[in-house]
């Protein structure tokens, strides 16, 4: 059996502004790596053997794997851009109230039907949860026993966490990841098995699910 471990990369400015990030390559602020050292405590106490601690290249997400990845001093971290956060094209650096504002139609989809939008300049949900899917089936692939640590985006772990499932991105919004939350996946033969959704018990406070990523 392989143990994955999905976590959402730390707080950034832009996530307390509420603005689109998407490929900006934002770095986290003062309380997002505070965060990460959380996460690297509860990893310390889960203890696992030999694991693979894998990341989106974005400053974000690598800066959450390496304070994540204290808890281990000889833990190589792995950049992989099959978990590099979706494209949200024109939208990428404007504030959620511009969003409303300048696309209202498009953003009611976005909310209403995320499975049907496709950002403009950008790339739609089926995007990141095919090439999501396919990276993490890869290091699956590699090492079918073995335990894997992935710090990746909300809306792909949404995306992702909805096509292992088999819920379609129909489901995207039924999904919450939270900043520097844990995810914990069981693969077994050919399924995919949620043990762990969106936990944050070991952070000092839950993030706010709003309508970007």
């Amino acid at each position: 059996m392989a143990v994955i471990y999905l976590l959402r990369h730390g707080e950034t400015l832009w996530n307390r502004e509420e603005i689109f990030r998407g490929r900006a390559d934002i770095p986290l602020n003062e309380f997002g790596r505070r965060q990460a050292k959380e996460l690297a405590n509860v990893l310390e106490k889960v203890n696992l053997q030999d694991p693979v601690f894998i990341t989106s290249p974005l400053s974000r997400a690598r800066e959450t794997a390496e304070i994540a990845a204290a808890f281990n001093k000889t833990l190589g971290i792995i950049d992989n851009s099959a978990f590099i956060d979706i494209c949200f094209g024109d939208w990428e650096g404007k504030a959620l109230a511009e969003i409303k504002t300048g696309y209202p139609d498009l953003y009611r989809t976005w909310v209403e039907h995320p499975e049907k939008i496709v950002f403009p300049g950008g790339e739609n949900l089926e995007s990141a949860a095919n090439r999501s899917e396919k990276g993490i089936r890869e290091i699956i692939d590699a090492n079918p026993h073995g335990n894997f640590i992935i710090v990746s985006h909300r809306a792909v772990n949404k995306a992702l966490l909805c096509r292992l499932l088999g819920m379609g991105m129909e489901g995207f919004w039924k999904l919450r990841q939270d900043t520097a939350c844990l995810n914990e996946i069981h693969f077994s033969k050919t399924t995919f098995t949620l043990v762990r959704l969106n936990d944050t018990c070991h952070l000092e406070a839950p993030g706010k699910d709003i309508k970007d990523s």
